[in-house]
């Protein structure tokens, strides 16, 4: 399946450690902006859904143990 219409993240700015995303009906294929041609990801789109509403979500801080036992 040729796919043409990857885009950028806006979050990620002028940096050159981003991904890039394609639709598909069936799949959010995520690639390495650097590697166009390299390995890619095929994520179904509720697990991206989950993924994307994962990330938005605040998390509690970690807290590190203290028990050097």
């Amino acid at each position: 399946m040729q796919i043409t219409n990857w885009r950028k993240s806006t979050y990620s700015g002028d940096g050159s450690n981003c991904v890039e995303i394609a639709t598909t009906p069936d799949a959010v294929r995520v690639r390495d902006s650097k590697d166009a041609d390299g390995p890619r990801l095929a994520i179904a789109p509720p697990a991206w859904r989950a993924f994307l509403l994962g990330m938005a979500t605040p998390s509690p801080p970690c807290h590190r143990s203290t028990h050097h036992g």
